[in-house]
């Protein structure tokens, strides 16, 4: 399967930002687990700060070859209306995941714009939620 997996703002600084809710892991870190417990698969990765840049990357999977979206907006999943739109006429399994659980955090970040056009939303697993958010899409597949 070809799989790509989007990391949005500020996950960059996974290790380093707010460990307590994020853990130490460092993204390139987080990529190598995800590949790792994959091997079966291709995985693209993609990190931005700049939602322009996401939107593009999500409009590159609609015609090269991605079969499933694991998406991390960060914090534009409760903002960006544009990003969702982006999302939206991907045919191929989404799922959005979150690291912390954002029901437990500030209100605003209960809201997600962006899950409204995904098939599921994991959330407060750490790093875990990418490798729940893969097993569901495979399991959606078969």
């Amino acid at each position: 399967m070809n799989l790509l997996v989007i990391h949005g703002p500020n996950l960059n600084l996974l290790g380093t930002r707010d460990p307590k809710t994020y853990g130490s892991m460092k993204l390139e870190d987080l990529n190598a687990y995800i590949t790792s417990e994959f091997p079966g698969h291709h995985i693209s990765f993609f990190q931005s700060n700049v939602e322009g840049e996401l939107i593009n990357r999500l409009h590159e999977a609609l015609t090269d070859g991605t079969e499933a979206v694991v998406a991390n907006m960060g914090g534009y999943t409760h903002t960006s209306v544009a990003l969702r739109d982006a999302l939206e006429p991907l045919k191929c399994p989404k799922v959005e995941v979150h690291m912390s659980n954002i029901h437990a955090r500030e209100e605003f970040r209960e809201h997600s714009i962006t899950g409204q056009v995904m098939d599921g939303i994991i959330t407060g697993f750490g790093a875990e939620s990418y490798i729940l958010g893969i097993k569901a899409i495979e399991r959606s597949v078969k």
